[in-house]
Formats: C-alpha cells, sequence, structure tokens
C-alpha cells in the first residue's frame, strides 16, 4: 500500500503545482492587461490633450484670419482712392485726361475685383435667368428674342462661385 499513498502524494503535489502554475499565469496574464490598461489609458490622455491643443491653436488661427481679412481688400483700394484723389485735384484739367483718368481707375477696379475672384454678369443680349438676375422691368422687343435682358441697370457679382448681388435688368417680354 506504500505505493498507492505515494502515487496519492505525488498526485496530490502535481495538481497542486498545477493549480499554482495555473494561478501565476492568471496573475501574469492579469498584471499584463493591467498594464496595457495603463498604457491605452496614457495614450488616450495624450491624445485628448494633444487634439485640444489642436483646436486651440486652429481657433485662433482662424480668429486672426477673420480679424484681419479685410486688410488685403483695403490695401487693394488704396492705390485706387490714391488715383480717385489725382483725378479731383486735377479737375480742371481737359475733359479727355479726365475720361483718360476715369478709364484707368474703372481698370484698375476691374483687375483688382478679379484677383479677389468678384466677377460681373449681365450683359445685354444675355438670356434672363431668375436665379441670377432681377427683372426691374419688362419691354416689348420684336427683334429680340423673349426673355432675352435689353438692358442693365446694374450687373451682377459673383464671388468664388456664389451670387453676391443680382443683375438688375429690363427684360423682354412679347
Amino acid at each position: 500500500m506504500p505505493k498507492s499513498k505515494d502515487n496519492k502524494k505525488k498526485k496530490t503535489q502535481e495538481t497542486k503545482s498545477k493549480k499554482e502554475s495555473s494561478n501565476k499565469k492568471a496573475l501574469d496574464a492579469d498584471k499584463a492587461i493591467k498594464k496595457q490598461l495603463e498604457e491605452l489609458q496614457d495614450k488616450h490622455l495624450r491624445l485628448k490633450a494633444e487634439f485640444d491643443n489642436f483646436r486651440r491653436r486652429k481657433s485662433d488661427e482662424v480668429s486672426k484670419l477673420l480679424q484681419f481679412e479685410g486688410e488685403s481688400v483695403i490695401k487693394g483700394f488704396l492705390p485706387i482712392i490714391d488715383d480717385l484723389e489725382r483725378m479731383v485735384e486735377s479737375i480742371n484739367s481737359s475733359e479727355d485726361s479726365l475720361a483718360d483718368g476715369i478709364e484707368l481707375v474703372n481698370n484698375k477696379i476691374g483687375k483688382f475685383l478679379e484677383n479677389l475672384v468678384v466677377e460681373p454678369f449681365g450683359k445685354q443680349g444675355d438670356e434672363m435667368d431668375p436665379v441670377i438676375h432681377e427683372a426691374m422691368l419688362t419691354q416689348e422687343n420684336k427683334d429680340e428674342e423673349n426673355d432675352v435682358i435689353l438692358e442693365v441697370f446694374e450687373k451682377g457679382y459673383t464671388y468664388r462661385d456664389k451670387v453676391i448681388r443680382h443683375a438688375k435688368v429690363i427684360v423682354n417680354k412679347k
């Protein structure tokens, strides 16, 4: 019988060592999971702080952009204002030189608006489009097609493909 007692002892020790081994593995796995959790929490906090800083920087950039956005527009109009002042000072000049001055200012304004991506529209002979034109009057002209612009009171303007002022026109109605 001593053999069976030895076998039982051996089996008990093996079971005990297996339990200890599995407990040790479970503790190691638990430690590894806790370490991984801590790393992920740290990473999460760092990303959150980084995103908050990014949001703050972008907000500051947008504020500064909006604050000084008009500066370039103002700087662009200054030479035009200078030309107008020169025209007023030379009021005693001939009509031809004043007309040349007015044409020069008009060309400068056109180039300036073109650089800002502001484009005029609404010409005599164009077809009336209620989305971009505003019909002030209708007249009858048998030589023209129906809904054709006969005269333009005020040109319309688009800024980056958005209508910022509708063209005011007289339209042909038969």
